[in-house]
């Protein structure tokens, strides 16, 4: 089977972002430091730094790098399967 659940997809791709938001914490901190203080002048402010967030994000979440993610998933649960099905027909033949 190589297609996720929906509950798969979603933890993966919560597992995902929160990742992502780790590797960029420093250029996420500058834009929480830019908008702080800051109402409506956020909007062209900001607008710079939340471009750099956004293309720090998209190295980890965009489609590409999921693609990726998902593919180890997949790969890391057909081993588990594989290794449970070995041992439940080492515990049937016993």
């Amino acid at each position: 089977m190589n297609a996720l659940s929906r509950r798969e997809e979603d933890s993966l791709l919560k597992a995902t972002k929160a990742y992502a938001l780790k590797q960029c914490d420093p250029v996420v901190k500058e834009f929480a430091d830019c908008m702080s203080g800051r109402l409506i002048s956020v909007a062209w402010a900001c607008k710079d730094k939340l471009r750099v967030v956004e293309k720090c994000m998209i190295q980890y979440t965009g489609p590409e790098s999921m693609d990726v993610v998902r593919g180890e998933y997949l790969k890391l649960r057909n081993q588990r399967q594989e290794e449970k099905r070995q041992l439940f027909d080492q515990s049937s033949t016993s």
